[in-house]
């Protein structure tokens, strides 16, 4: 035995007395191993959800679940429903958690200082932290972004991310159906669609380092996949300016990835004024509530990242009154791109019709009114 390797014995080791360390020192709180993570997190993320515990810790969602709900029966974790989105509940910790809470960072670094004697831990826990990494990619590969759908990749762009070399990662899925869409695959996906592997992505990223400054995640709508923040965060963490195409239907979703720090620009579909936004995304007339729409406008136009705001005109749906409305909606806002329609064989609906370049110009002006900034894009005669 003493020859060959100790790799699981010393896995079970490690786990198993840190757990019993923590049981016994934590006892008197009436906490367990079991909590502590969990606990540490929502300190501090304050106004965290669920989800995000669930992710940052990588427990499965039940037992991050129970873990939560124990501590808040024991009075150290209060879920408080978001005052802006009464379905959205937030992790705060308690006073009593206030009260505890530097005793419980006392003990995890005592512990850590315990496991540190007579080695270098600092290299151990770098050592560690690629192990880990490891282990996500490898021991199961198949899970890696198996959430995340990617229908298309355009390798290189001069016009997808403003004043950057770039490449458009097209996700799969969308919420809309908007009946000028060029992307009717992404919409209505066939059943023999074949899937990029997001793997292979990643492997053309890294090679292309030095070439591309940023990535474009466009759609579809990427705020519907399950792994995109995960996604997201490795093509950030190899250096990648990140720009996120969105139709503004998941203002809390947009906000989490925001305030993460994961993009650095937002690009927002506003499909139309209100009274004819359900018709555009291809739905029944009178059939959608834009308040979430109102959401990501109002947060986008805060400041808390740069942006820019876009509509495709289609002669069909739109007129120059519609577009001032729009402008007057985002009045002054930094960028806003009106988009004249392309026909292609890929739309969604046949029979639709642009405005031509003079056309354009004349709403351009209307529009400025409002948004001085306000520009063409893709104009042809």
């Amino acid at each position: 035995m003493a020859d060959q390797s100790n790799f699981m014995l010393n896995l079970s080791i490690l786990y198993r007395n840190t757990q019993k360390y923590f049981d016994k020192m934590l006892a008197k709180y009436d906490i367990g191993s079991g909590q502590l993570l969990f606990l540490l997190i929502i300190n501090e993320n304050e106004g965290i959800t669920m989800q995000e515990v669930t992710r940052i810790s990588e427990v499965d969602k039940g037992t991050t679940t129970k873990s939560v709900q124990k501590l808040m029966e024991q009075g150290y974790v209060q879920a408080l429903v978001d005052e802006k989105d009464h379905r959205i509940k937030r992790m705060h910790t308690t006073a009593k958690a206030a009260g505890i809470i530097r005793d419980i960072y006392e003990v995890r670094n005592q512990c850590r200082s315990l496991l540190a004697k007579d080695m270098d831990f600092n290299a151990f826990e770098g050592m560690l932290e690629k192990a880990c990494e490891n282990a996500r990619e490898s021991l199961l590969p198949e899970a890696l972004f198996a959430d995340i759908k990617i229908g298309g990749i355009q390798k290189m762009t001069l016009l997808d991310y403003p004043e950057h070399v770039a490449c458009t990662i097209f996700t799969a899925g969308c919420n809309f159906k908007c009946p000028y869409c060029h992307n009717r695959d992404l919409v209505f996906i066939p059943e023999d669609y074949e899937y990029f592997n997001p793997k292979d992505i990643m492997s053309y990223l890294e090679k292309r380092k030095n070439l591309l400054d940023g990535v474009c995640i466009s759609g579809g709508e990427p705020l519907i996949q399950g792994e995109l923040r995960s996604f997201v965060k490795r093509i950030k963490d190899m250096g990648f300016l990140v720009k996120l195409d969105t139709n503004g239907n998941y203002p809390e979703q947009l906000t989490e990835i925001v305030e993460s720090g994961l993009v650095d620009y937002v690009a927002m579909d506003i499909k139309n004024v209100k009274e004819k936004y359900a018709e555009t995304v291809g739905m029944e007339k009178n059939s959608f509530d834009t308040s979430r729409i109102e959401k990501s406008i109002d947060f986008l136009l805060k400041g808390n990242i740069d942006y820019e705001f876009r509509t495709t005109v289609v002669r069909e749906f739109h007129t120059e009154e519609d577009m001032q409305r729009i402008a007057k909606k985002i009045q002054n806002a930094k960028h806003y791109y009106l988009q004249q329609y392309m026909e292609s064989g890929n739309v969604i609906q046949q029979g639709f019709h642009a405005y031509d370049k003079k056309e354009m110009e004349g709403i351009l002006e209307k529009v400025r009114e409002y948004v001085p900034s306000a520009q063409l894009r893709g104009i042809k005669e």
